[in-house]
């Protein structure tokens, strides 16, 4: 099927920040910046982080895993994002439903909506807005590297438990929470 010319000159594009494809392209390349990578202090007992210069007015990162940490179950509310692991590896938990976005505490979860990924050195995902998961560094003597970029810039973190099927919200965090 074609478009005739006028048709598309009479649609605006919309204005946007970069799309979650732009996301993942610029944690690829950052993560392929040895002197960058290399350059992050690591620390033996928690995770470490910069603040990068991310794209077109998009919050990135650059966090540091030690051996058996984690981020536990959370969302990054209205933002797209993407990551990336440069060194080590990771492993994400995410759940394929959309969760409501305000007005629950506790939720029961359905069957069959998990999902596990390895992410080894050179691999990662981008993912839509309120997406649901937790990021590991299950290696017991290895840091793991990785770069994360959101758009628009984090407004919130929303912190979740888990037990079983049950997935219960803890906290909001906002941004001076972490920066």
């Amino acid at each position: 099927m074609s478009v005739s010319p006028s048709l598309t000159s009479s649609v605006a594009a919309p204005a946007h920040g970069p799309t979650q494809a732009e996301l993942l392209d610029f944690v690829r390349r950052t993560a392929g910046d040895a002197e960058l990578i290399a350059s992050l202090p690591l620390d033996p007992e928690g995770r470490t982080w910069v603040r990068l210069e991310g794209p077109g007015g998009s919050e990135a990162w650059l966090i540091g895993w030690p051996p058996g940490t984690g981020t536990g179950w959370h969302d990054h509310a209205e933002s797209v994002g993407a990551f990336l692991t440069a060194s080590g590896e990771l492993k994400e938990h995410s759940l394929t439903a959309r969760l409501p976005t305000d007005g629950w505490k506790t939720l029961e979860l359905t069957e069959g909506i998990d999902r596990e990924r390895r992410l080894s050195a050179g691999k990662g995902r981008s993912f839509g807005r309120h997406h649901v998961h937790e990021v590991l560094n299950e290696s017991t003597e290895e840091h793991a590297i990785s770069v994360h970029a959101y758009y628009p810039p984090l407004p919130q973190i929303r912190r979740y438990s888990r037990s079983g099927q049950v997935l219960r919200l803890e906290q909001v965090e906002r941004p001076a929470d972490w920066q």
